[in-house]
């Protein structure tokens, strides 16, 4: 079988095939360093060995962590790692929401090394433990660091294997893009999301281990096991941006079962649809009446801020709790800090049709009080835990999630685990029937695997949500 080259990518034969050993190491299940099997037992050992111990706490006016009376936020001492500031979101004068949000107005590193074994890639991952994690240890990238971290705010050594991505213009650079964080709980908060290839040797430190993307995928499978992180970097690999030939085409269409998902990566134009959603995005941009503005916490109509926490009198999406932190290996093995806690589950759904031969993915833009640049693209359907919103997509969204009818992935995500405490939401992807929802409401799109693999290259485009649902889409 032969095919003709239909996408508009870039040529660079150099990097096309590192993106191609990706692609032979999303097949592969079994790694050279173990199965996932042994990836779980050794989470499990480690999970038994660590001592984790969380409890509610309160502040203290001679802590590291302190109430700023005057400026009316939480923060720390050394006025870095974040702070907690109140956001007011109005219209015309009007107020129209307000809550905590934490600001941290830094870049962070999320970055994975990446080796090729036997023609495959290998991505060196780290099981870590962060306060707020649901199950304590989660696989996490090679570096997760904030810049607070890697400027040693607190005194401690350097992240492992950080030099590696302060030098990473000596490597071979997969991709480099600064990517949003969640726009309902961050204000404006982004991270450098980074990939590296290297060929040297590398010593792999106790909490790292080598895996293939195809057990790091199977692992996805498992609840609250690969953490959010891990989730975003994957997540903007650019296999659909580069021009392959019919031979290279013949050779991954033979390792790929799923011929509508193959079309939808590699035999489509990666431009379809793009000026359609910038066209909304930048109207809503553009014509969106609304500000948002840092202000006091004490300014906050329904909120209170007291000794153990933010909270709200009426329902709210999160609470502020104050803890005091215990895990050991750590280099600070003690402290305290304040964790973001949900009042309950929220839901983000992806909706997947088969039309022309193609897999589709139906995208929303929306607005989030605290993203970057105002609207990102969402997935099909975002409900925070208190949220009742519902149009037409969403409510035959959850009558087929009801019924259980073409539900391909269903699972929990945990969230951040160093801002948010025992947060977990479900995540669901669903086949329809595209002439079930060929007539949209305005701000949904259908859209291909390559259009919106295309779209994870530009910066703060695709919000995280929509980035951790297609990252665990498997060939």
């Amino acid at each position: 079988m032969s095919f003709d080259i239909t996408i508009y990518g870039k040529e660079n034969n150099k990097m096309k095939k590192d993106i191609l050993k990706i692609l032979k190491s999303w097949m592969v299940k079994t790694g050279t360093f173990g199965s996932t099997k042994d990836i779980l037992d050794w989470v499990h050992s480690l999970n038994k060995k660590t001592t984790v111990n969380i409890k509610q706490s309160c502040l203290q006016d001679n802590e590291y962590w302190y109430y700023d009376a005057e400026k009316g936020c939480i923060q720390n001492r050394g006025g870095d790692f974040f702070s907690i500031y109140g956001l007011r979101y109005s219209s015309k004068n009007e107020i129209i929401h307000e809550q905590p949000i934490i600001f941290q107005p830094e870049i962070g590193f999320l970055g994975i090394v990446c080796k090729e074994y036997d023609g495959i890639m290998y991505f060196l991952m780290q099981a870590k433990i962060e306060p707020g994690n649901i199950n304590c240890v989660q696989i996490s990238p090679t570096i997760q660091a904030t810049k607070s971290n890697f400027l040693r705010a607190h005194g401690g050594k350097l992240p492992d294997y950080f030099d590696y991505f302060s030098n990473a213009k000596n490597y071979t650079i997969i991709f480099d893009q600064i990517q949003s964080e969640q726009g309902t709980r961050f204000y404006k908060k982004r991270n450098r999301n980074i990939m590296i290839r290297v060929d040297e040797e590398i010593e792999v430190l106790p909490n790292f281990k080598w895996m293939t993307l195809g057990q790091i995928k199977e692992l996805m499978k498992v609840d609250n096991l690969v953490n959010m992180d891990t989730r975003t970097v994957l997540s903007c690999i650019p296999i659909s941006t580069y021009m392959y030939t019919s031979e290279e085409l013949c050779q991954i269409h033979n390792e790929i079962q799923d011929e509508e998902m193959f079309n939808s990566i590699f035999r489509t134009n990666i431009q379809d649809g793009i000026e359609d959603v910038y066209n909304c995005m930048n109207s809503k941009k553009m014509f969106l009446d609304i500000e948002s503005q840092m202000i006091p916490l004490y300014q906050l109509k329904h909120w209170k801020t007291v000794k153990d926490g933010i909270f709200c009198d009426e329902q709210s999406n999160f609470n502020v709790k104050i803890y005091d932190i215990e895990i050991s290996g750590r280099e600070v093995r003690t402290w305290k800090q304040p964790l973001l806690c949900a009042c309950g589950e929220g839901l983000f759904g992806l909706m997947v049709c088969r039309h022309d031969g193609i897999c589709k993915f139906l995208v929303s833009v929306r607005q989030e009080v605290g993203a970057f640049d105002t609207v990102e693209i969402g997935p099909t359907v975002f409900r925070e835990s208190v949220s009742r919103e519902e149009d037409a997509v969403m409510s035959y969204f959850f009558k087929a999630m009801r019924e259980k009818k073409g539900v391909i992935f269903d699972g929990y995500f945990s969230e951040e685990g160093g801002r948010f405490y025992h947060e977990q939401n479900r995540n669901v992807i669903i086949e329809v029937n595209y002439y079930d929802m060929q007539d949209l409401p305005d701000g949904y799109f259908w859209m291909s695997y390559s259009s919106l693999n295309c779209l994870v290259q530009i910066n703060n485009c695709l919000n995280i949500q929509l980035r951790n649902l297609i990252s665990i889409l498997d060939l």
